[in-house]
């Protein structure tokens, strides 16, 4: 019980910039695949649909704020990495810090899509005829993140823990 105790906590620095890393990576991800690769929407595409110049505006100055907050949740992941690695207490562990990277993805996608799609329903994933669907896929996508990211770091503590 005791190397369950001391286990975790050396790696949470690890899992803390992780995690912020996930969450700044996730938000680019989606929006330079879905607002302008894909162009599927942007910050607000559906309060402001692109039908006019004025709301074209005003929707790339909203996406890049958004690209300016996955900016900052970069920056401080880099941060908090780079204060983890100047620790000797902090062991570090791929399985761990790559778990942790899908757990701020998959986090990233739960808060957006549930913030932004459905309680203020500003943007949809995909609008159209299917738009519920893909909104549903797209949060359970970071669902299915989350989890796959807490069993990697799970599994890999519990090795950590019969190797101490």
């Amino acid at each position: 019980m005791a190397a369950n105790i001391q286990v975790f906590p050396k790696r949470l620095p690890l899992i803390t910039a992780g995690i912020f890393l996930g969450l700044g990576l996730g938000g680019f991800v989606d929006g330079i695949l879905l607002h302008q690769i894909f162009q599927w929407h942007h910050m607000l595409s559906s309060i402001r649909p692109l039908t006019t110049d004025t709301n074209t505006d005003v929707n790339m100055v909203w996406d890049g704020l958004f690209h300016a907050l996955d900016w900052v949740l970069t920056v401080i992941g880099v941060t908090l990495l780079w204060r983890a690695g100047g620790r000797a207490d902090v062991p570090w562990l791929s399985q761990t810090f790559g778990g942790s990277l899908l757990i701020g993805a998959g986090l990233f996608n739960l808060v957006e899509g549930v913030i932004n799609h459905q309680i203020l329903g500003i943007h949809h994933v995909k609008p159209g005829p299917n738009q519920l669907a893909w909104d549903i896929g797209f949060l359970a996508l970071g669902g299915l993140f989350v989890v796959i990211g807490w069993i990697m770091i799970h599994q890999e503590r519990n090795y950590g823990e019969q190797s101490s």
